[in-house]
């Protein structure tokens, strides 16, 4: 009997084809920037998610440099993190991070928007952030994704 089969279909390591995405953050803000390229390294554009295969994308970010936030979060957000040592605690602002490492702010809060575990850290390694316009990845051919068509 020949009839539709409706079988969901699972993707994994050897059927996904993935492909390279350039985002461009000039102006952008972070947490919609940050979203969007979460869910590009996730896959969850993709008509054959699946949530614990690393079906995503791999992302480019540009001008990681040049983000925008919102409000007074340049000044008043604090990331901290911990030496390990007895009073270790450091903190700094957004503001003086990008001056330090530019493309570490977009690398956190991407980095948060992913899952906390080896499938989040497989997911991480395909993010690729650049302070400036320019990046060695001309050979893949990423497409260039528009954040204003995206919803």
């Amino acid at each position: 009997m020949d009839t539709l089969s409706y079988r969901t279909v699972s993707a994994n390591k050897e059927t996904v084809r993935k492909e390279w995405v350039l985002i461009d953050a000039e102006n952008q803000i972070l947490g919609r920037l940050s979203t969007v390229a979460a869910k590009f390294l996730r896959g969850k554009y993709k008509t054959n998610f699946t949530p614990h295969v690393d079906c995503g994308d791999n992302v480019i970010i540009i001008n990681a440099e040049k983000i925008q936030l919102t409000g007074k979060k340049m000044t008043d957000k604090e990331y901290v993190r911990h030496t390990g040592y007895p009073g270790g605690q450091r903190i700094r602002t957004p503001r003086e991070l990008l001056v330090k490492k530019p493309f570490a702010v977009v690398e956190i809060a991407i980095r948060g928007m992913l899952p906390k575990n080896k499938l989040g850290d497989a997911l991480f390694r395909n993010l690729h952030v650049y302070a400036g316009p320019a990046h060695p990845h001309e050979a893949q051919k990423p497409r260039t994704i528009d954040l204003k068509q995206i919803k």
